[in-house]
């Protein structure tokens, strides 16, 4: 890997890929249940990924009795259930999940596929029963997915595949604590936690971004509120510290987005010409990038190469997230943190259109 891509990946692993969510693969099997024709072999895999899921999992109980399981698992197991415990008593969300625990013996549940016009920032969109329009695609196995990402790119469309740690079915099913995101640090889990439970809580069909950073939102005020709850006011400041510097490079990547938008709108004397364009952002984008982590140096040689594995696609990946989370922070401070009425005004935005809610949110519908 060059060192110029790797300033924003060591960044970006809690929301690209690894964290970025197919969240609502739910819709997978919900197109089986009620009987989809055409892309069979589709959704084929999306009710054998889930069955998968089920066959192997065990409740958290019985796997922290069991002698053959490694001791950093039960412990893991146990912190988990602490967090159920404060979510429940503390944040008021739903948590007949990650009661159970399942090993699937690889490092990621299922792989997304996110896909955009070469000269555009607006996503492809896919339809699904009962959760409707979802920026991305997912598949329980990675060639699947990587095929599935090839044929786009053959329709000339950027293209950005990727592994996913974790997933809800929006609390239609009780999902298990899944291997895949065992390994992260307690902040980390703990955010994970609150995310998908927050995703049980509430969930618009149709609106990706909104549901994505309503729970990113939630589950990071979640985090502070655990902290506090602990006394851990150290603890507290790391992950303050944290999210600043994440902020700090999410905020680079939607203005790269920003600046995109602004190229594609403009007249170009040819194709080639708007190639070069589009690179030349992605290439500032890592220079400022060596701002944000200037430990990391990058030799000139490797910046096209590096900005080259930057496309519309992949920057989607996180405008999902978070373009409407600064929106979430202002209502939960008008509510003075008081998630009763937090949660009573959210819920309320699902009866207004995708353009409405974004205008309370204060997040520009072009």
């Amino acid at each position: 890997m060059d060192e110029g891509h790797c300033v924003l990946r060591l960044e970006m692993a809690r929301y690209t890929g690894a964290m970025m969510s197919a969240r609502n693969w739910f819709a997978l099997l919900a197109v089986l249940l009620i009987g989809s024709c055409g892309t069979a072999q589709f959704y084929s895999q999306a009710l054998g990924g889930q069955m998968e899921i089920w066959r192997k999992s065990r409740p958290n109980a019985d796997v922290r009795a069991d002698p053959a399981v490694p001791v950093d698992v039960k412990r893991r197991l146990e912190f988990i259930e602490e967090l159920r415990a404060f979510a429940a008593r503390e944040l008021d969300l739903p948590t007949k999940s990650f009661g159970k625990y399942c090993d699937l013996k690889r490092p990621y549940v299922v792989w997304v596929v996110f896909a955009a016009p070469e000269f555009s920032v607006e996503a492809k969109r896919w339809w699904y029963p009962l959760v409707g329009s979802l920026k991305y695609r997912g598949f329980f196995n990675e060639k699947d997915a990587k095929e599935e990402g090839e044929r786009l790119k053959q329709q000339g469309l950027d293209v950005f595949v990727g592994g996913v740690e974790a997933y809800s079915t929006l609390g239609y099913f009780k999902d298990p604590v899944l291997n895949t995101f065992l390994h992260r640090s307690d902040f980390e889990l703990a955010e994970l936690v609150f995310h998908e439970l927050t995703h049980a809580k509430l969930f618009i069909p149709g609106d990706t971004d909104f549901n994505e950073a309503f729970a990113t939102a939630n589950a990071e005020n979640g985090v502070r509120r655990w902290l506090r709850s602990k006394g851990d006011l150290k603890g507290l400041a790391a992950y303050e510290a944290k999210l600043k510097k994440s902020r700090e490079v999410i905020h680079l990547l939607l203005n790269t987005r920003e600046k995109l938008r602004g190229v594609y709108a403009s007249t170009h004397a040819s194709v080639e010409t708007e190639r070069l364009a589009k690179q030349r952002v992605f290439e500032d984008m890592l220079k400022q990038a060596l701002k944000i982590r200037p430990n990391v140096s990058v030799s000139q040689k490797h910046t096209v190469t590096a900005a080259q594995k930057w496309n519309n696609a992949r920057l989607n990946t996180v405008a999902a997230y978070y373009t409407m989370v600064p929106g979430f922070e202002r209502l939960l401070g008008k509510h003075g943190g008081s998630l009763e009425a937090f949660y009573r005004e959210v819920s309320a935005m699902r009866k207004l259109s995708n353009e409405e809610r974004m205008r309370i949110l204060g997040v520009d519908a072009r």
